[in-house]
Parts: C-alpha cells; sequence; structure tokens
C-alpha cells in the first residue's frame, strides 16, 4: 500500500507536513471523510483504531475521542474519533 504526503494547517503560519501510509492512511481518510460525524469501530471496522489515531497524533494531528454507551447484546461503550486538523494533499505516492 502506497502512502501520502500531507500539508497540515496549510493557512497558518505554523503549517507542517507529514506523511501517512498503510493503515494510518486509511483511518486518517476514514476521519476526513467523515467530518464533523467522525468515525467509530462499530461504523468502520478495523482492529486498531486507538493506534490508528494515536500514531496520527503523534504526527501532529488534533483528533478528538468521545465515549459513546452502545446497548445490543454486549452493551459497553466505544470511542468516536473527531478530525480537527485540516491538511491538503501534497503528494500521493505509489498511486495505482
Amino acid at each position: 500500500m502506497g502512502g501520502a504526503t500531507f500539508l497540515v494547517n496549510p493557512d497558518q503560519p505554523d503549517a507542517f507536513t507529514i506523511s501517512v501510509a498503510g493503515r494510518n492512511l486509511w483511518a486518517l481518510e476514514c476521519l476526513r471523510d467523515n467530518g464533523e460525524t467522525g468515525c467509530t469501530p462499530i461504523d468502520h471496522p478495523a482492529p486498531r483504531w486507538s493506534a490508528y489515531v494515536h500514531r496520527l497524533r503523534e504526527m501532529g494531528l488534533v483528533i478528538e475521542t468521545m465515549t459513546e454507551t452502545h446497548g445490543g447484546p454486549f452493551p459497553g461503550h466505544h470511542a468516536r474519533y473527531v478530525l480537527h486538523s485540516t491538511f491538503r494533499n501534497i503528494e500521493r505516492e505509489n498511486e495505482r
């Protein structure tokens, strides 16, 4: 799987670049595509959402975590992740 390079905070003096690949890129694209609604592991199944979000935060992205409860046969709680950073795709590597 290829990667992509993004300019984060493109309209700010503190803009910076990040390179994202693999599942981290998938998670970032899901977060971007879902806007203010955000993403949950229930709506966008993946084995390690918390790890993807952690890595994206380490890169400097601002991602909010909200805890929500759910019912059903296995009631409990889950996270909803909402991306607050803005970014622009600079380059996509290995595009097919």
